[in-house]
């Protein structure tokens, strides 16, 4: 039996220090939300992509809730990528299946209901009732019980020791019983406990957020949050240079050098560009078809040409942002020799919301055609075609992914990307042999075991040629200078916080 109070036992990861820091920006400069200098000011807020599920906090959308400090959960992951509490103030692994969760007793939700263990079952359950999980709960299903007021007992199919992991993900932020509607719809629009309440989102164009001044923690020192979403990233750097924009996500790299040197900073990201093949359907559903793409596709000269050096030349997919993935990583080869393609038709897909993957898309398909595939490109938002993207729409797609985004831990990651029943499996592949590497990597401890087991499904994918890693990211985010304390994540869970205020 083990408990925990305060700091949690460490998560499957130690960031190196560069990446750990949630940096906080403090500057001077022009810009447009921190006029009034005092706690009536408004942060205005570029973000990268639209809502793509209607604000369901069971999708990606939920990232933006905790962006946007709207949406919290049980437990949060810190700056070492540790467990700490947020809704939960302790927990303990009573055996292998089951937890007891400690809730805090402060908390009211937006909507002004009561925060207690009825409404956290609640959501656990809608959870694990709905169509479309979230992620972060792939390959365990969980029951839910109130044994308290403010005490819930969760107990897992099989044992999990990633439970609190998974329960820190933004996708299971605890909302209030009005979130669910009869319809099957929910909404984060006044559910949410965070500091900043959501009160309107404008479709795909922008979202508003207000001081929750009822905030369990200490009450945010800005009025609100004023957030557009802004997929072309020529237009998120003009708006910034233009004082229209205090903060803007990802800004392109085509972009860094028309900023001011303290207007752009780079945050090292565990994210990967690799290239997703269709390993289920199409030509790629060949082995010695994927081999011979990947002996087609030579990723050195991305990182110089596309990126101008903002990024690194990918050695897996699992980038130097997880420092013990290159100790322990070997040489890996192709399982099949390379087939002959002369004339051999594919769709190579990509998105225009990172400025950087259709440039990269070009270079390929150079590669590509010398190698003898026809290539014809199809490139979008990724809002217009996530579900293609999903269900196997396309042969090949240039996609981008933060590794620990969902629960901080990469085996999650394969997980979710590389398994029969990953919700995230863009290559569509499935593999008894891959499957069941991860499977029993998910049982083991955090620690060196389970990195061992993370590396050794990361080469059994590999081996496959299921996906072709290509650079491993840093992102460049733009700050105005007109509020400090914006952060700096390289998970991409935090961005404005109740500690962001105007500069004097």
């Amino acid at each position: 039996m083990s408990k925990n109070t305060g700091r949690r036992a460490a998560a499957a990861i130690a960031l190196t220090g560069a990446a750990a820091l949630l940096l906080s920006g403090c500057f001077s400069g022009g810009g447009s939300g921190g006029a009034s200098g005092d706690g009536d000011a408004r942060i205005q807020v570029a973000f990268m992509q639209p809502p793509k599920a209607n604000m369901n906090p069971f999708s990606d959308d939920a990232f933006k809730l905790s962006r946007w400090s709207t949406g919290e959960t049980l437990v949060q992951l810190n700056d070492d990528i540790e467990i700490d509490p947020m809704l939960a103030t302790e927990w303990e692994q009573v055996d292998d299946v089951t937890w007891t969760f400690t809730l805090r007793d402060d908390v009211t939700f937006h909507d002004g209901t009561p925060f207690n263990a009825e409404a956290v079952k609640n959501t656990l359950d809608q959870a694990m009732a709905s169509t479309t999980p979230p992620r972060a709960m792939a390959g365990v299903a969980l029951t839910t019980e109130a044994t308290g007021e403010y005490e819930v007992t969760i107990t897992t199919d099989v044992p999990d020791p990633l439970l609190p992991n998974r329960l820190a993900s933004p996708q299971l932020s605890i909302l209030s019983a009005a979130a669910y509607k009869d319809d099957g719809t929910i909404t984060p629009i006044g559910t949410g406990t965070g500091p900043f309440v959501l009160t309107d989102v404008n479709g795909s164009t922008t979202a508003t957020l207000d001081r929750f001044d009822d905030y369990w923690g200490e009450p945010a020192k800005i009025a609100g949050i004023d957030a557009s979403f802004v997929p072309d990233g020529t237009a998120r750097a003009g708006s910034l240079r233009s004082g229209e924009t205090d903060v803007a996500e990802t800004i392109p790299v085509s972009q860094i050098d028309l900023l001011d040197a303290d207007t752009a900073h780079e945050v090292l990201q565990t994210r990967t560009t690799y290239l997703a093949l269709n390993s289920e359907s199409g030509p790629f559903a060949d082995p010695a078809v994927r081999a011979a793409a990947r002996a087609a596709i030579d990723p050195s000269g991305i990182v110089d040409s596309v990126y101008e050096g903002h990024a690194d030349p990918a050695v897996g997919l699992l980038g130097p942002a997880i420092p013990w993935a290159e100790d322990l990583r070997g040489d890996v080869e192709s399982a099949t020799a390379p087939g002959t393609v002369a004339g051999v038709e594919i769709t190579l897909a990509t998105y225009t919301d990172r400025a950087e993957l259709p440039e990269i898309a070009v270079q390929l398909e150079k590669q590509l055609e010398d190698a003898g595939f026809v290539v014809t490109q199809d490139v979008r938002e990724y809002a217009n075609m996530e579900t293609e993207l999903l269900s196997g729409g396309f042969d090949a797609v240039v996609f981008s992914r933060n590794t620990l985004l969902d629960t901080g831990d990469p085996l999650s990651f394969f997980a979710q990307d590389f398994t029969c029943e990953g919700g995230n499996n863009v290559s569509r592949l499935c593999d008894p042999a891959v499957d069941a590497l991860v499977a029993e990597g998910q049982t083991l401890p955090l620690g060196e075991d389970r990195q061992k087991a993370t590396l050794a499904a990361e080469e059994a994918i590999l081996q496959l040629d299921a996906a072709i890693p290509l650079v491993h990211d840093r992102v460049v985010q733009g700050e105005a200078g007109t509020f400090a304390d914006v952060k700096r994540d390289p998970l991409e869970r935090r961005l404005i916080t109740e500690l962001t205020a105007p500069v004097q």
